[in-house]
């Protein structure tokens, strides 16, 4: 059985444990966990259930529907500026292409020009 002193050693040790859940820390890992198991329970329910996949997939299409409309000006200035960075990226890499064909050409007209033999010196019998 558990004597006074064994008592008081184990309210201590819980005090302890209890005030390292003033952490920040440990409050975010909480309730991460929490959030991970309730998950876990709920998740393979959902996708069980045709009829709430359904009705998830309506909600969240109902959703970035409405967020598109709400910010339709950004969205069309944001891909219309990948758009143009696309086609830069297209034609430097096109630019860059082009300089090597040419750099290979170069080397093999080199290559296949003919050595020339050095001229005989002068005044050497022939």
């Amino acid at each position: 059985m558990m004597n006074e002193e064994m008592m008081k050693q184990m309210s201590h040790s819980m005090g302890q444990g209890m005030g390292m859940m003033n952490h920040p820390v440990a409050k975010g890992a909480m309730i991460a966990a929490t959030g991970y198991t309730a998950g876990r329970a709920l998740l393979p329910g959902v996708l069980r259930n045709p009829l709430l996949l359904l009705v998830g997939g309506v909600a969240g299409g109902i959703a970035v529907g409405y967020l598109l409309h709400k910010h339709e000006k950004d969205v069309i200035r944001l891909v219309s500026k990948a758009i143009g960075m696309g086609k830069d990226f297209a034609a430097q890499q096109r630019e860059n292409l082009d300089d090597l064909i040419a750099e290979a050409q170069q080397g093999e007209a080199q290559a296949a020009a003919p050595t020339e033999t050095p001229a005989a010196a002068p005044g050497a019998a022939s």
